[in-house]
């Protein structure tokens, strides 16, 4: 994620120590990046050329799929999904028996055969494949087809699940969505109250502000996290006081009037939108879908997305909102504030 980041994370571990002693007293005093996080991949990463129509053509000869990792140096989101997801978890050897794990740097510029027709760069490829969070999956099949898309960090029980339905090719007859929803889960989660949240049902109705749907669910293992860290935080309820926020319950049959004026059910509404993880947040704004978020957000992460829509920059950065986050940082270091990537 995020050039300037990756820079600044660079410069902070190699070159700050010479920095700071050649700096004059007079130097204006700079902050610092934090929180940047690095681990090593499993051994059974696949050691891959980058001919990836041959490593689909392996992998399919014992039967498994391929997994685009798309990562970078110092991300603390990919330092979680290495370590929970890959390294330790109970499932490693049903990843390693079904799936070929290739890692790309969407930073990097090692050349990438993506089929007979694309060659590009690492960054390009990821481009192209419209990668936003980080780290995110892209799994395909042997006919090059990306069955699975994973953004961002996810719980160890839902990324298990993701991957049966892989497994089971359970994506030739089912979405995602249905195939999570259909898993017998507990209920885990009562519905919390927050001030903000309003109690609408026609979406349509919604004026000129954003609007946020916090899309929740009974078996929703990380809502009650949600609740007590962001949703608690000061600094986000401020920055939610643009927004009308509204929960839905990606559940229910409770009817519910779109913003395109179409009526539907809230479960249907989830699936149709194609919300597979709870919490989840999409962020909306004149009509149309801004931005959700599907994934774990560190606090000053989340704040930025939050603020790129409901504070409308996604109209000066238009092609990325970490366009915006980079700039907020570069903004905030130079004023002298540190900023620290993630919560731990």
């Amino acid at each position: 994620m995020w050039q300037f980041l990756k820079q600044l994370i660079v410069l902070t571990f190699l070159l700050l120590p010479l920095c700071a002693m050649a700096a004059s007293p007079e130097a204006a005093v700079k902050g610092e990046v934090t929180g940047a996080r690095m681990s090593e991949h499993p051994s059974w990463f696949k050691e891959s050329f980058l001919e990836i129509s041959e490593d689909l053509e392996e992998a399919s000869e014992f039967d498994k799929h391929v997994i685009l990792y798309f990562e970078f140096n110092g991300c603390p989101y990919c330092y979680r999904t290495i370590e929970d997801n890959f390294k330790h978890a109970p499932y490693r050897d049903f990843i390693q028996e079904n799936f070929d794990v290739i890692a790309l740097n969407v930073f990097g510029d090692r050349e990438v055969a993506f089929d007979h027709a694309t060659s590009a760069t690492e960054k390009e490829i990821a481009s192209r494949l419209n990668v936003v969070y980080y780290p995110t999956l892209v799994v395909l099949n042997s006919d090059n087809q990306t069955v699975l898309r994973m953004a961002g960090y996810r719980n160890r029980l839902y990324f298990r699940a993701a991957l049966e339905y892989v497994q089971q090719r359970a994506y030739e007859q089912q979405t995602l969505a249905s195939f999570i929803n259909a898993q017998n889960k507990k209920e885990v989660y009562r519905f919390r109250d927050h001030p903000q949240i309003r109690d609408i049902s026609d979406l349509s109705s919604i004026g000129d502000k954003p609007l946020a749907i916090l899309f929740e669910s009974n078996d929703c293992l990380d809502c009650d996290r949600l609740h007590d860290t962001h949703l608690s935080d000061p600094e986000i309820r401020e920055i939610l006081e643009g927004f009308t926020l509204v929960r839905l319950d990606a559940l229910a049959e409770t009817l519910v009037r779109n913003i395109d004026g179409k009526i539907a059910t809230a479960s249907a509404l989830s699936e149709s939108m194609g919300i597979t993880y709870r919490p989840a947040i999409v962020l909306f704004d004149r009509g149309r879908e801004i931005l959700r978020i599907e994934n774990l957000l560190y606090r000053y992460h989340f704040a930025g997305v939050l603020e790129y829509v409901g504070q409308r920059h996604y109209e000066q950065y238009p092609d990325s909102v970490w366009d915006y986050v980079d700039a907020k940082t570069e903004r905030l270091v130079a004023a002298g504030q540190n900023v620290s990537l993630s919560d731990e």
